[in-house]
């Protein structure tokens, strides 16, 4: 029998009832419906495993739900072209085109994006989910494997029996493993156990606290506000301007209303969740009543939204077949079993949050980005490793969440939402793996990783260390030709800003060293120019280099040796462009398909401009400190000219085996002088069946989740577009897309087409001139 509240078309499970119990068996069961488990429970679905999700909440999402409203965050954050793909990117993709609500740092969430995961859950093949049931016992079928979970569903007075083959604790707290008796680590391990530098001197029981989030609304008139007498009583200034407590947008978030030591994060969450509800009322007493700094731009605004779910940043962590340090992120560690990536700064909260004497270090600091704390914290993108989401005490017992395998000071990066979605989907995937070959959890690293790493590559996901190799895929044997191409020639300045001949922005100015990365295509690099402006009255000198560069997130400033250098000789004056006759070849150890990155040294007096727009693929930076790069402010283009131009997307990257910029552009983009449509076609030596077609256009990459507007349709997106084989003597329509805004679309033929030649034509994107695509697989 099938609850009216999961999916209908999860048959075959088996069912018993009988005075309010019920007893179910699924092949995966996946404990808790946050980012992790939800990902994990769709990936194990799509694979053909029947699987239940439980969650304790009435929505999905956990601390990004509408209950909480935490933005998710992940790699994107720090580093561009990072932005987490997979299932995690179609959800975000569908509720930026559905939401009309602009995404502020925390606290706007709201039910549209509730609603998309709901949506998605429900039409997810295999797959039965329970909401409001929280899980109240685990029962053993021997020492090392869990025969099931007892969950009790809420206003059902139901209890619920879930057999499985393999479970998976996505619970946060890690109830699931901590029932079944597995090890479990939570507190700080000391400094001596494994040399970390962010780990304390000694060991204790201290975590990261929770948050309760709010929301205010501008009503247009005085809107007057009178705490309760229970508040929070806040009158010191320096408890929030000199603590990194900035009380900076009247719109409410504020993920500094955090509270967590000395009560236990676990047992009493409910003393912590009353404690931050006295804190949000009495700071926004103090906000609204009190600083003199806020008090009128507050006048108009009035809370519209408390939380009363907190979000929580740190419990249990359970013990899998391998411990990730922070060493692992920051020497971004090469793993066989890499299964997902991160990119998050060690971001380790001050233990007790408002009652700690400073919040944060980053925002204590002022978020100075180029501070010692900064400079050490900065990481990744780096690798997460299967073996630490496989219980080492239980046999059938998998994790994807915050209760990973790590140790504190590496759970400052991992444990943000877009990195745990990763994560979770590569679980869910590898549990389906494991159960359609019949392997032990145990043995999937070393038996059957490549088969994990190469489903996750198809359903979307990137990893650091791996490309497509799918012997499988019949695009890989194909030649690929374009109706054209776009070249690099570099990228210009605004028209209006060098006609102002005013700074476009104070982040030009070179007060470190900036680097601009550039695509070499040719093997030959004759000129590069870059356009600045001289502030000073006299002429001025900057060192330029140029530098190969492994990929788009070689941070090293010097990262190989130079393969040239020079001195820019720059007069007083606005908008020049400065040319550099490098006069560069494959026999000066230029290669093609590689990046170079060009640097200019620090000279405060200069400004380097950055581009009208966004040149695919290209990128730039900036010194941080003790010889490391950093994004720049956005990810722009910086202004720069090459002499030749460079065939930097040609139409052959779609083979490429890489969907996102990396260690080379690894996208076709047509000639945005040449009108629409524009195609890409596959040709083979001899006839090919071909019955499933996937694809992976550009877009919603750059940037992280709230860079991107309501009802946001990514402009390099292909809009509306054909699939056409040659048949016959002639090219025969297979199949029309129209308003297509999301990344990863897969088709299936009703029968299978026997070809030599297949086509993608772009009638329309959703407002970029060029067509583009990243990838083309057929099967």
């Amino acid at each position: 029998m099938v609850n009216n509240f999961t999916n209908s078309r999860t048959e075959g499970s088996h069912s018993m009832r009988r005075n309010g119990q019920k007893t179910e068996k699924y092949d995966v069961v996946v404990c808790g419906g946050g980012l992790a488990g939800f990902c994990a429970a769709v990936a194990s679905a799509r694979h053909g495993a029947k699987t239940c999700l439980v969650q304790d909440r009435p929505v999905f999402g956990g601390n990004s739900s509408s209950e909480v409203r935490v933005t998710p965050h992940g790699a994107a954050a720090f580093h561009v072209y990072a932005k987490e793909t997979g299932i995690i990117s179609e959800l975000l993709i569908e509720e930026r085109a559905r939401n009309h609500e602009p995404i502020f740092e925390n606290g706007w969430t709201n039910s549209v994006w509730d609603m998309t995961m709901y949506d998605m859950a429900q039409r997810t093949e295999n797959l039965t989910f329970y909401l409001n049931t929280s899980i109240l016992d685990v029962r053993m079928a021997g020492e090392r494997k869990i025969a099931s979970v007892v969950g009790y569903v809420a206003n059902a007075e139901m209890e619920i029996e879930l057999l499985a083959d393999v479970f998976v604790d996505c619970t946060g707290d890690g109830i699931v493993a901590d029932r079944a008796g597995c090890e479990w680590r939570m507190g700080s391990e000391g400094r001596e156990e494994y040399a970390e530098p962010h780990a304390p001197l000694q060991a204790s029981g201290d975590v990261m606290g929770s948050s309760l989030l709010f929301k205010t609304k501008d009503l247009g008139s005085p809107a007057p506000f009178t705490a309760p007498d229970w508040a929070a009583k806040l009158d010191n200034p320096d408890f929030f301007y000199k603590q990194g407590r900035n009380p900076n947008d009247m719109r409410g978030g504020y993920w500094w209303i955090e509270i967590g030591m000395p009560w236990h994060t676990i047992y009493e969450s409910e003393d912590i969740r009353h404690e931050l509800t006295r804190y949000v009322l009495g700071i926004w007493d103090w906000i609204k009543n009190k600083d003199p700094l806020t008090k009128e731009l507050a006048a108009n605004h009035a809370i519209d939204w408390i939380g009363q779910v907190p979000g929580k940043r740190e419990s249990r962590r359970i013990m899998g077949q391998y411990l990730m340090t922070e060493h692992d992120p920051l020497n971004r560690t090469v793993f066989e079993d890499e299964i997902a990536y991160g990119g998050w700064f060690l971001d380790l909260h001050t233990p007790g949050g408002l009652l700690a004497p400073t919040s944060e270090h980053a925002s204590s600091e002022g978020y100075d980005e180029t501070s010692s704390y900064m400079v050490k914290s900065y990481c990744g993108p780096y690798g997460i490793p299967l073996r630490s989401t496989i219980a080492k005490d239980v046999d059938n017992l998998m994790m994807a969440g915050r209760n990973i395998s790590v140790t504190h000071a590496a759970l400052g990066t991992v444990r943000v939402m877009a990195t745990t979605a990763l994560v979770g989907q590569a679980v869910g995937t590898s549990a389906a793996i494991a159960l359609r070959h019949g392997l032990a959890l145990a043995d999937v690293p070393g038996q059957a990783i490549q088969e994990v790493k190469q489903t996750l590559l198809r359903d979307g996901c990137f990893l650091l260390n791996t490309t497509n190799e799918d012997e499988l895929d019949l695009a890989l044997k194909a030649r690929v030709t374009a109706s054209s191409q776009a070249v690099c020639r570099g990228s210009e300045v605004k028209a209006e800003l060098q006609a102002s001949g005013k700074l476009g922005h104070q982040e030009e100015l070179l007060r470190q060293r900036k680097g601009q990365w550039i695509a070499i295509s040719e093997g030959v690099l004759n000129r590069v120019s870059v356009c600045v402006t001289n502030t000073s009255d006299t002429p001025q000198i900057v060192e330029a280099k140029l530098i190969p560069v492994d990929h788009i997130w070689d941070y090293r400033c010097e990262a190989n040796p130079a393969l040239a250098t020079t001195e820019l000789q720059i007069k007083p004056g606005t908008y020049q462009w400065i040319d550099w006759d490098v006069q560069l070849s494959e026999a000066d150890g230029l290669k093609s398909g590689t990046y170079v990155r060009l640097d200019l040294l620090a000279n405060p007096h200069i400004a380097w401009h950055c581009g009208d727009g966004i040149v695919p693929g290209q990128t730039c930076a900036y010194e941080m400190g003790e010889g490391k790069m950093r994004r720049d402010w956005n990810g722009p283009t910086r202004s720069f000219r090459v002499d030749p131009p460079q065939h930097a997307y040609s139409p052959e990257h779609v083979l490429s085996g890489v969907t996102r910029p990396y260690r080379f552009t690894n996208l076709w983009r047509s000639d945005a002088r040449e009108e629409l449509p524009q195609w890409l076609e596959l040709k083979w030596d001899h006839q090919q069946s071909i019955r499933q077609i996937e694809l992976t256009f550009p877009g919603s990459l750059l940037w992280e989740y709230h860079g991107y507007a309501p009802f946001y349709r990514d402009p390099q997106c292909p809009k509306d577009y054909r699939i056409e084989a040659y048949m016959d003597g002639g090219w025969q329509e297979l199949l029309q897309v129209k308003e297509n805004y999301q990344r990863h679309c897969r088709y299936t033929l009703a029968q299978p087409v026997q070809t030599q030649r297949l086509r993608v034509v772009i009638d329309a994107t959703n407002g970029d001139p060029s067509a583009a695509i990243y990838e083309v697989r057929c099967y």
